[in-house]
Parts: structure tokens; sequence; C-alpha cells
């Protein structure tokens, strides 16, 4: 690293940072320091720190290069404190002429270092691990700035036609080029790992950047990019701050054009918000200046690799054989069901997992905003919704697609979220013959859901009274599933809830599972236990009339299979 003082010919004075050992100086923009005046070089010389001091390299041109005042040739030093460097009317100086002590490597060595040091306390040592990686991450983002610069260069140089090469081409092209720019340029630091940096520069160039480790890491849940120098991720429940960065707010903004552009979607000033996927269907949400004030953002929830069954939620504790039982009955015999919770508590999932156990032999219309449901039934027919272009116009809303998807012939409608009036087209669509229908709502109880779906009717701008916006929520829908998110980060169904009837202006609810919370455990997860109601749901009663075979026994208070 070089701390460099540059005073110009007017007296004004600036400190400069580079954080490699070499800081060229010149009037082309490819300096790191840039001066201005006809009697400049392009490239005029560098500030080099090597093992045995700062030097100075003049690279020839006509107007030199001084050192308190006399002219150098060639290579000058080792620079002492105090010395000042000419270039025709600017002054530089070297303010931290000490040599440094090499960045660790890795954070395990630098925790080594801090400790074997001379007696400190804890937190000194903290402290130094910490400014080191800071300090580190900074050089590694310098050197990649330089390097993304320097491939611009070639592939200028070289007039590399990037819209005539396929994806797969245009990655293994600039990889070579790449490789090719780290092994011949000196001023790369030796001490940092080449294919890294070839690897994260590639990444920004024609992938995600950073955030594809990110995506390739199994056990992240959530990407959260707050800004170029700010990403956390979500892990096993918990939020944590990543140390890995883009290397500038474009390249963010570079990073949500190319995941929205194959979509047909765009993002710029006149349309900052954008909602897309990921090719594995993860979930992406992405916000630009003017209305991001940090910079661009983006948010990505992923799915996982592995498609999750049933069983895989009784695995993580989110409900018990019996409630799964159950569920899988009420779907195949063509219930109604609202599945409601908050954000990020899993609605998605709980629908990918009871929409599996649709019958193949039945047509299914999806409709969604930005396609996320895995359905794997030979009928299906998936619909995403189009924002506008341009010009405002081609707009097609989850409304639009609902209703069109009433002329398609479908036995079950799936819509992935009700968020607005189509909320009255989805009830009016499972009032009329299409049973078995499902969707999800934002909501934290079955009552809130209730409420929620009444505010989303209204929203459709029908001036219905109340009563009969309720009574249409009670013929329509027969359970409302209730998946919750617990501070530790666990995700389970809370209550699954049967809808009765009215009685006056009041829908009647009926639970028949829920789960009873019983604190914390010593690994600071969510104690408790799913229990049966004691409840008889009306709509097993109506099974059991139908001569179907029923098993009432898992509705008894306390059922051991729970």
């Amino acid at each position: 690293m070089l701390l460099i003082a540059v005073t110009t010919p007017k007296g004004q004075r600036t400190e400069e940072e580079c954080t490699i050992d070499t800081c060229s100086i010149g009037k082309s923009d490819e300096n790191r320091i840039i001066l201005q005046g006809w009697t400049v070089g392009r490239s005029h010389a560098t500030i080099q720190r090597r093992a045995d001091g700062v030097f100075v390299n003049d690279l020839g041109a006509s107007s030199g290069t001084r050192v308190n005042g006399t002219k150098i040739s060639g290579s000058y030093g080792p620079l002492k404190p105090g010395d000042k460097v000419t270039i025709c009317d600017y002054v530089l100086e070297v303010l931290d002429l000490e040599p440094e002590a090499p960045a660790a490597p890795t954070l395990a060595s630098a925790s080594h270092a801090a400790t074997s040091a001379a007696p400190a306390s804890d937190a000194d040592a903290d402290d130094e691990t910490n400014e080191q990686i800071a300090a580190r991450a900074k050089e590694i983002v310098e050197v990649l700035k330089y390097l993304h610069q320097q491939l611009i260069k070639q592939m200028d140089l070289r007039r590399v036609d990037v819209n005539r090469q396929s994806e797969d081409e245009l990655r293994d092209n600039t990889r070579v080029m790449l490789e090719e720019i780290v092994a011949a340029d000196r001023n790369i630091p030796a001490h940092l790992d080449k294919a890294m940096l070839v690897k994260r520069v590639l990444d920004e160039v024609v992938g995600l950047g950073p955030l594809e480790d990110l995506i390739a890491d199994e056990s992240v849940s959530e990407i959260m990019v707050n800004s170029a120098d700010e990403i956390f991720i979500e892990r096993n429940g918990k939020l944590r701050k990543s140390d890995i960065t883009f290397t500038s707010n474009q390249a963010v903004v570079q990073a949500i054009e190319r995941i929205v552009t194959p979509l047909g979607r765009r993002i710029d000033e006149s349309s900052p918000m954008v909602d897309a996927r990921l090719k594995d269907g993860s979930r992406v949400n992405a916000v630009i200046p003017p209305l991001a004030l940090k910079g661009a953002n983006i948010t990505i929830r992923k799915f996982s690799k592995k498609k999750l069954v049933g069983e895989d939620l009784i695995r993580f504790g989110s409900m018990t054989p019996t409630m799964l039982e159950f569920l899988r009955t009420i779907v195949e015999q063509k219930a109604n069901i609202i599945i409601s919770g908050g954000t990020g508590s899993g609605k998605t999932t709980l629908l990918n997992v009871l929409s599996s156990y649709i019958p193949k032999d039945e047509r299914i219309v999806t409709v969604e905003d930005a396609a996320e449901l895995q359905l794997s039934q030979p009928n299906l027919v998936g619909l995403e919704s189009r924002p506008a272009n341009a010009e405002g116009k081609g707009m097609v809303a989850i409304r639009d697609l609902v209703k069109n998807c009433l002329r398609m012939r479908p036995d079950r409608i799936v819509v992935g979220e009700c968020r607005g009036g189509e909320a009255l087209d989805m009830l009016t669509a499972m009032n009329t013959g299409h049973d078995g229908s499902l969707t999800t709502a934002h909501a934290n109880t079955p009552r809130d859901c209730l409420a929620r779906i009444e505010v989303m009717v209204m929203m459709a701008g029908m001036d219905l009274p109340v009563r009969a916006i309720r009574e249409q929520i009670a013929s329509a829908v027969r359970f409302i599933v209730q998946q919750n998110r617990f501070s530790c980060g666990s995700r389970k169904v809370t209550h699954i809830t049967e809808i009765t009837g009215m009685e006056g202006d009041i829908i009647q609810l009926q639970d028949i599972f829920l789960y009873q919370r019983e604190g914390f455990g010593p690994d600071g997860k969510v104690k408790g236990k799913h229990v049966a109601t004691g409840q008889i749901p009306e709509f097993y009663e109506e099974l059991g009339s139908r001569g179907l075979d029923i098993d009432f026994n898992m509705f008894a208070s306390g059922d051991k299979r729970l």
C-alpha cells in the first residue's frame, strides 16, 4: 500500500491511496494518479514499494522527473521521509515510507499472528485481526478494479465482438484473456492468489459477480445486497454479514441486468424496481437509485436444488406425519386451501409440497408473478404476469391471468400469491367448480388471513358489502394452513384451521391441529409440540358420509402419532 500527497500547481493538496505496491502516474486515464498538462507524459513515472524501500521510476517523459530538485534517470531510491518528487509543476510526497507488515493471507493465520504477538488484551488482538482482514479485502477490490480495466483495454485492442459469442464461448474466451493479463502484469502483488483473481473478475464480467459463490453454497438460503460493499446472507435461519463485496455500484446494476434481461424485463431510472427469478427458480427482487439511497440492491430467496417433499418437512419439525397425512387427504379430495404466513415463512415451499399431491390425471393451471412453483404433473400450464414496457404498455396483471385461466378448462387453479384484486377472481373460481384450488396470502394468523382476503377483494374495485364478501369467503375456502417463521429461524405449521360457515356476520373457524410453544431449548431453537385439538373437521364427516374409508382417530386430543 502507498499513501501519496499530491500538491497541484495552484497549491491544492490531496492524498491518494494506492492499495497495490505500484502506483502509476501520468495524464492517461489508466494511471492511478492522473496529472494534467501538455508536458506530462501519458505514463510519466511510477512509485513502487519494494522489500528494501520505496523507489521512484522515471519512464522517459521529455519533461523528466525530479527528486528534491534533482532530475533523475531510471530508478531512484529508497526515498526518505520529507523527499519531494516533482513532475512538471506537481509535487508528490510519499507519506507512509515505513515498511508495512504483510497482510495475513487467511483469517486463520491472521488470528494466529494476533495471538502469538507480544502480550496484549484479547480485544486488541481482535482489533488487529479485523484491521488486517479489512486491509486485505480493500487491496483485493483495488486489484479487481485494475484487472477489469485491463480486460476492457484488451477487448478493445482485439476488437472482440461479444454479441456474436454464446455465453459459454464468452466465458471461455474471457477466462483465457484474463489468465494472460494476470500472468504478464507485474503490478499485481505476488502474494495474491491469481486463480482467485481470475475467477472473481470473470464472475463479475460474465456472471453475477461475488453472488456466484453464494448461490452455489447450498447452506445459504437468502442473499441480501444492500450496496456494493455490504452483502448479508441467511444461513441456518440466522443473518450475518458476508466478507465478499462487489467492486462498484455499477457492477451490482450489471448483475441485475444479467438476471432480468433474459426474462424480458427491464430495470432503469424510469422503472427502478423489478421482480425476477434465476435459472433455478430462486426469487429475485432488485431496486436501483434513485429509489435505493445506498446504491443498487438485490434480494435473492434461494430455492433448494433438491425438490422438498412432505417427509422433508417432517424431518425439519415443520409438521408431524399425522398432519401431513391429513393435508395430503384434503388436497386429493379437492378442498380449497389458503396457505397463510409472513414473509420468508415458507409459504411457497409448502405450496409446492401440497401441489405435488394433486392427482396426475387432473389439469392444473398455475398463475404467478415470478414463476417459482416446481410441479411435475403431466397436464400442467404455467402462466406468469408481465410488467409494462418502456412506453407504459403491455402490462398483464395476475388478475388478468386468473380470469383467463378460467377459460382454459382447469381442474385446479394454483395462484402463487394473492396480493390484490385477483383474490375476488380466485374466490369466484373456487365457488364455480374449480374445487381443490390453492393459493397463498400474507397474514400472521388464520383470523388475520380472513381480514386480509376481505381487504384484497375490496381492492378489486367492486362495491360489495362486507357480509357478501364474507359469505363468498366462507363458501369458497375450506382450510387455512398457517405457517410461521420464529425468531430462531425455524419454520413450522402452527395452525390447520377449517372454515365451518357463517354465524351472523362472523366467519366461524375451527382449529384442527395447533403448535403449542414451550419456550426455547439450550440451542436457542423454539421448543414445542404439535397437538390435535380433538375437533373432527366437517369436511372429513362429509367424506365419511360418501363412503370413503376415513381414520377419525387422528383427531383425538393427544394422539400418539403426532
